[in-house]
């Protein structure tokens, strides 16, 4: 299973070796855990059911590390059992609206509808949002919905801090 978000890549300017302008980002620092309703919990669990076999992905926001809103995504990779991809369009007006609502991306999502729900190498080489916990979802895992920090291609799990709903 893979993760591809289009055309979003952290990007950062060339600039000259002279320059005063930094040649990379200051990495935030991430929350040791992910707190989120269980309404949330059941809409990830109900997406990933319904779009399998193949994967579902979205976006969640809220503000420090507890998430607030669902956000999901129609998967625009052209092969959707393996992979996902959230259409660039989609994207970037779901970012708007977190963004006009004062609040951050808190979490990238998708579903492994036949696998067990750890990043895989793809997954790893695309987390292009270091500062965003990313979700995966497998049904039929006996631990089904879990988060994972990934930067510098490499995951640790986050623990799910279910919370009462707001």
């Amino acid at each position: 299973m893979t993760a591809e978000i289009s055309a979003c890549r952290v990007a950062f300017s060339r600039v000259r070796s002279n320059s005063s302008i930094p040649t990379h980002a200051k990495l935030i620092p991430v929350p040791k855990s992910v707190r989120i309703p269980r309404q949330i919990l059941d809409a990830l669990l109900t997406d990933a059911r319904t779009h399998a076999p193949n994967e579902s992905c979205g976006l969640l926001s809220g503000r420090d590390s507890t998430i607030q809103n669902f956000h999901p995504t129609q998967n625009a990779s052209p092969t959707p059992n393996a992979n996902y991809e959230i259409a660039p369009q989609d994207l970037f007006r779901i970012l708007r609206e977190i963004r006009n609502q004062n609040l951050e991306l808190a979490a990238i999502y998708h579903s492994h509808p036949t696998t067990e729900n750890t990043p895989s190498p793809t997954d790893v080489a695309r987390a292009y949002y270091p500062e965003a916990a990313y979700i995966i979802v497998s049904p039929q895992s006996q631990t089904p919905i879990r988060a994972f920090q990934i930067r510098a291609n490499e995951f640790i799990e986050q623990p799910l801090e279910q919370i009462p709903e707001p």
